[in-house]
This record gives structure tokens, sequence and C-alpha cells, in this order.
């Protein structure tokens, strides 16, 4: 049985619900991969590093032979290890196939590749290996994708709503979730550890593969997607050039809710928070949110006065974000207001509402 190479496309297709096996070192794995990828390194970091430096500085045949030896061993403890991981997992229906891949689609992958198939697996590969991913992440952020903004100020629930939309049937990216981060400078407190730039893009990519194949099979291109209007920077993450720019370019629903039931709303979000965490964030804005404003909302916090120090924060927020708006271009042909009374998820169906007129 012979191992197929397929591109990046069709691999990614048919590897949606079968095991997907990275098999670069754990470094090159850490600092990005395909999602849904496991881990299944032919070489360690530092044999990877050894069988390099041997390619480089005595030759290709020498540097398989030293591999060899690293793989050798490792061949036995491999087939028992891709077992474990198809009969631990709950979304493989095809549990004989396996999809794998390295850097650029050589040796590695074909090295595993060879010995799942002489086990009895059928073996695909990735042509041109995670490098042909990356390029299709930096394709998929300049698509001609159809986006809708969704834009409020701080506190208007946001989140709520997108993941309101998504279950009536939106097609719903969220930014901030794929950032682990909320967008302000509050926005890490009790967040996971942040991706890497690189796995940020990499899931943000694999989001819009999937709706670009699920448009294109339903004859629908010209379906949109929602993304919250955000900061080219969330957190640590900046969301890619090409993406963002367009982003400016879309049209943005704008969900305006009154500041009083805003600062209740961002009052009870993060009333439950540490004061150090709080006080913490809010010192790394002084700078912008002055020297006085910044004193005077740590010293409410300090007193446990979570309201009012919010109502200074949430102040400098409106004010960030309403100069963010205004400096977008065509914005009057882009915006529409939409008027609400309470932050409730409930005001999805305001927007979807509105959806035909933007």
């Amino acid at each position: 049985m012979a191992v197929n190479r397929l591109q990046i496309e069709e691999f990614l297709e048919g590897a949606s619900h079968s095991l997907l096996l990275d098999v670069r070192s754990p470094a090159e794995y850490e600092h990005g991969h395909i999602p849904g990828a496991l881990s299944l390194p032919l070489f360690s970091d530092e044999e990877r590093k050894i069988v390099g430096t041997i390619y480089k500085q005595q030759s290709r045949e020498i540097a398989i032979k030293a591999g060899l030896d690293f793989f050798g061993p490792k061949m036995h403890p491999m087939i028992d290890m891709v077992e474990s991981m198809i009969n631990n997992s709950t979304n493989i229906h095809d549990k004989k196939t396996v999809f794998v891949y390295c850097w650029r689609g050589g040796m590695r992958s074909a090295g595993v590749a060879w010995l799942l198939n002489l086990y009895g697996f059928k073996v695909y590969s990735l042509a041109g290996g995670y490098k042909s991913y990356r390029r299709l992440a930096g394709q998929l952020f300049t698509y001609p994708f159809q986006f809708k903004l969704l834009g409020g100020f701080t506190g208007s629930g946001k989140t709520r709503i997108l993941e309101e939309l998504k279950t009536q049937g939106e097609n719903v990216v969220d930014l901030e979730l794929l950032a682990h981060h909320k967008g302000s400078a509050f926005g890490g407190i009790d967040m996971p550890k942040p991706p890497t730039q690189e796995e940020f893009e990499n899931h943000l990519a694999y989001k819009l593969f999937l709706f670009k194949t699920k448009f294109e099979s339903s004859g629908l291109n010209q379906q949109s997607i929602w993304l919250e209007d955000e900061s080219q920077r969330i957190g640590s993450i900046n969301i890619p050039n090409a993406l963002w720019e367009k982003m400016r370019r879309s049209p943005l629903v704008f969900i305006d809710i009154p500041f009083a039931e805003r600062l209740d709303y961002i009052t009870k979000e993060y009333g439950t928070c540490s004061i150090e965490k709080l006080i913490d964030a809010t010192e790394r804005i002084k700078k912008r949110l002055g020297g006085l404003a910044t004193k005077t909302a740590i010293e409410h916090l300090s007193e446990h006065k979570i309201k009012e120090a919010f109502d200074i924060l949430l102040r400098y927020y409106d004010k960030q974000y309403s100069k963010s708006l205004h400096n977008r271009e065509n914005l009057n042909e882009l915006l529409v207001k939409v008027p609400a009374e309470k932050v409730t998820c409930e005001n999805a169906a305001l927007l979807r509402g509105k959806i035909q007129s933007v």
C-alpha cells in the first residue's frame, strides 16, 4: 500500500475526522502547528539539532544514517502511541487512516509515514509540509471574505452577542477567544495562557478555511462572517495586517447601550477578580489614563469600590474606542447604530434585523 501525498486543502479536508500527526520536534510543535494535530516527534529537539548539523556540515547520507540511529529504537513505541491516540480520541471516524506532516514534507514525515504504512495504516502525507499550511494561512487572510463587524463600547456584552449569533446560525469568528484575551488592559485577567502569534494565526486561518470550504460547497460565496470590531492588537497578539485592513473597510453594526447599563455589567464581570490584578492592569495604562485618574481609580480599587473605579476606567475606554471609530474612512457609509436598553444576548435579534441593510 502506497503513501499518498496530498496538497494542503485536500489534506485538511481529509484530516478533519482522522488522526492528524505532527512529526516535527516538540519545540517546533509548541511554536505552531496545524489545529487538531497531535505531536508525535520523530526526533527530540536535541536529536533534530544533531541531525541538522550533520546534514549541513557533512552530508545528507550521513545525516540520514544518524537519524536512523535515533529512529530505530522508537519504531515500536511509535506504533503503540498512534494506537493509543486513536483509541483515546472521540472524534476519529476512521481508525485505520492517518495524516502526517513535517516541516517541508520531507524525510521526517516520509519516515513515519513508511512505518505506519508498513504496520497497516492508510497514510496520507502533506506535500510541502507545515510550510504549505503557513502559505495557505497568508492567502486566507487576503481572501475576499465578506465581514460584518459587531461594534460597541466596552461593557456592551459583545462576546455574548457573538455567541448568540452563532447559536442562531450566523457565521462567527471570536477573535478574543482565539487570542485568550478580552481586548483591554484588563482582558488577560484570569484567562488561559495566550497562544504564540503563529498559533493564533493558525487557528484563525483554520476557521476561515472551514468557512471558505462551506461557502464554496454550498455555492453561497457571498455569505458574511461576523467579527468583533477590534484594535489590531489583542493583548500580546496582532491581527494580521491584511485581515485587519479589510475589517476596517467592512460594515459595522454598533450596539448602542447606555453608560449606566454597561457600567453595571462590567462591574459584575470584573467584580470577583483579584484587586491586585485590577490595580496592576490600571497601572499599565497610567500614561494614557492620566496620573490623577489612575490615582483615584487605584484608591477606589484599594477600598473595594469596584464600581467607582470602573466608572473612571469605562469613560477612558469609551473615549479611546470613539477615537478609533471616527478615525475610520467612510464611517458614515459603514456604520449602523442599533440602540438597546440592556446588556443581553437577546440583542443578537436586533442585529440580525439589520443584516440586510448593511
